[in-house]
């Protein structure tokens, strides 16, 4: 795949990916390094209305308000993966959201976070970012309700987002059981995407399809809070497949068995792999916790960094009982999804194993 897509009308003269050292969910700090910022920290006040806090590295705070209902917090945030402000603000805001989607949620409004370097960026393109994000969110059904803003060396957008889910119909990581099924939302590529759009070499239909897959909303998550074989639930973001998926095993006390055949890979990506355009975070992931997988020496030598790839607003991980696959699958597709079932959880030493 050669020759970067035709800049949009009123593009920025200055490319966003040149103001920043890293893009989209791959800016994330690895996670060996963020547990050795985390260690040891001093335990916080934990009330019995927290559900769910920081200790399952969860993707998202849930905190009961009365019987039937439970607030659901996060904030994300990064560095544009794409030179369009308009679409930088899309996939950030997607993003975003996801964690609500994610817990089982049902987002009810977002508050923008916005830190831009104003003596590079024009006020439009800024504005142009900040409409990216909001329309996002109408098509969420919900508002921009606030937020903050502050002049910063790189340009930062994203969102915190609120939501509402039942207490008895939390979905998390650490629910699942051995037995349950693995089935994924969208396919990998997008930190593969984003290296060869910086290089100049993701053409038209490549960046559609990135663009496509980054801001398509993870709504089945919403329903599958009702799906009591619904176990567990993620998703799939800067730490790569494999890092969500061990921390679903790490909270479960599970192994995962993957079946890299059938890992579903966004159109292109293993010739852009080929060519060399891997991020510098999927090998940070890798060394983070290569040490819990095992990848058969049979594969292409491009799996590793295929499933260690960030995924920007990637897609939902769900974990399932073996019944309840047909159902999954059919709830994925009547929200626009082609989710494809990856692997099968069971009772070892918490690690994953590609085979």
């Amino acid at each position: 795949m050669s020759g970067a897509p035709a800049p949009a009308a009123g593009a920025p003269a200055v490319r966003l990916t040149a103001l920043s050292h890293g893009g989209g969910c791959g800016c994330k700090i690895a996670p060996g390094v963020l547990q050795e910022i985390l260690a040891n920290a001093a335990p916080g006040i934990i009330p019995p209305e927290l559900l769910v806090g920081a200790d399952t590295a969860d993707d998202a705070a849930v905190y009961q308000l009365n019987e039937h209902q439970a607030l659901v917090a996060t904030t994300d945030f990064f560095m544009p993966i794409v030179d369009d402000p308009f679409d930088f603000g899309r996939i950030a805001a997607t993003n975003a959201l996801s964690d609500v989607y994610a817990m089982g949620g049902r987002p009810i409004l977002a508050l923008a976070l916005v830190g831009m370097p104003l003596d590079k960026l024009a006020i439009e393109t800024i504005r142009a970012i900040l409409e990216g994000g909001a329309s996002v969110c109408r098509t969420a059904g919900i508002p921009v309700a606030g937020g903050h803003t502050i002049d910063a060396i790189e340009p930062i957008y994203g969102l915190v987002a609120l939501g509402l889910v039942d207490p008895a119909q939390v979905k998390t990581n650490r629910g699942a059981l051995a037995g349950d099924r693995l089935i994924l939302g969208k396919p990998l590529g997008v930190g593969i995407y984003s290296a060869a759009l910086k290089k100049g070499r993701l053409d038209a239909a490549g960046y559609a399809a990135m663009l496509a897959s980054a801001t398509q909303l993870n709504t089945p998550g919403q329903r599958f809070a009702a799906l009591h074989d619904v176990h567990a639930l993620t998703d799939v973001t800067g730490f790569g497949l494999l890092g969500h998926l061990l921390e679903i095993c790490r909270a479960s006390r599970l192994q995962a068995r993957l079946e890299w055949a059938r890992v579903p890979l966004l159109p292109g990506v293993l010739d852009l792999a080929r060519e060399g355009h891997i991020t510098g975070a999927s090998a940070r992931n890798w060394a983070s916790y290569g040490g819990e997988v095992s990848v058969a020496a049979s594969l292409d030598p491009l799996a590793q960094a295929l499933l260690t790839d960030p995924q920007t607003s990637g897609g939902l991980l769900v974990s399932c009982a073996p019944e309840a696959v047909a159902q999954v699958l059919a709830i994925f597709g009547e929200e626009g999804f082609g989710a494809t079932e990856i692997g099968v959880l069971g009772d070892g030493r918490v690690s994953v194993e590609v085979r």
